[in-house]
């Protein structure tokens, strides 16, 4: 009889410790059963890992802002494959001798090449975003193919920022068009993807086009954003997005670096708040994709 108490006890005392190490936070000190299982209706998930209380979303989220802060990012640098000067020869838009002649009008004038050549009506919008099409290596869009509004729920900031804008969204498909302006933002297209668990697939269009495009994404736009500036410490940051899961009840959170931005997404039952800190020294790098790696003693999340 003893024995078989033993072997009871000591089965609910692994149980136990399974059950608690299911919290994503290491030093959890959550005790609670029901707070302390990944299906009950508490907790947050972020990526694959799961907190089991606002507390340990903080503290692991600090934490992670703490790595930001001191520059711990992995930078993966994306350029064109040709020049614009080159993409617009292959065009036939102008001849070696009227690109030498914009060249040097454009250094005079302190402009870029592209305002030069729109300036002096050599080259209009849909050239331009042809010629950017051939540089990058992805499809311009048709201008009879954007006339729809498309709610994808992005930070409309970010969107401003990169010259970028959602132009086809299927939530069922998983896959979104987005089309830019200038350059392709290989680091917007990966926190698209985080956020939305949809393909980021770019493309070029022309500066009216988006233009049309940002007007009705702010007029059908449902989701909320704040934005913050980096003067906050790292436990000020996880201080706010605590607050602001505990106001919606966040379940679902992610996170992505974006180069000057760090965009926290926090899904409820019924709202979705967007936070972006947006500043220099979050060790996000300028042009390129980052991704958010854990410092060293660091707990990963997602």
């Amino acid at each position: 009889m003893k024995s078989s108490v033993k072997s009871i006890v000591s089965s609910l005392s692994l149980g136990w410790k399974n059950l608690h190490w299911a919290c994503g936070l290491p030093d959890c000190q959550n005790r609670l059963f029901m707070r302390s299982v990944p299906q009950s209706r508490v907790g947050i998930r972020l990526g694959e890992t799961w907190y089991c209380s606002v507390d340990c979303f903080v503290k692991a989220t600090r934490y992670r802002f703490s790595a930001l802060t001191a520059g711990r990012t992995i930078d993966m640098p994306h350029t064109p494959r040709v020049s614009l000067a080159s993409a617009i020869l292959s065009k036939g838009y102008l001849t070696e001798e009227e690109l030498r002649a914009v060249r040097a009008e454009s250094r005079r004038c302190g402009e870029e090449l592209d305002v030069t050549l729109v300036r002096l009506g050599l080259m209009d919008e849909w050239q331009l975003a042809s010629a950017r099409a051939i540089q990058w290596g992805y499809p311009v869009l048709g201008r009879d193919r954007i006339s729809q509004s498309v709610d994808a729920g992005l930070p409309l900031t970010l969107l401003r920022t990169f010259s970028a804008v959602p132009l086809h969204y299927s939530r069922s498909a998983k896959r979104m068009l987005v089309g830019f302006v200038y350059r392709v933002e290989h680091s917007l297209l990966h926190s698209l993807e985080q956020a939305t668990g949809c393909k980021a697939e770019p493309c070029f269009i022309t500066p009216t086009e988006l233009h049309y495009q940002m007007e009705r994404l702010q007029a059908a736009r449902e989701s909320e954003e704040v934005v913050l500036e980096d003067s906050l410490t790292a436990a000020e940051m996880a201080k706010v997005v605590g607050g602001l899961a505990l106001e919606i009840t966040a379940r679902e959170v992610s996170l992505s670096g974006c180069q000057g931005y760090v965009w926290m997404r926090l899904s409820g039952k019924r709202r979705m708040i967007d936070v972006l800190f947006r500043g220099k020294r979050l060790g996000i790098a300028r042009n390129c994709d980052t991704f958010l790696a854990p410092a060293e003693g660091i707990p990963a999340m997602g």
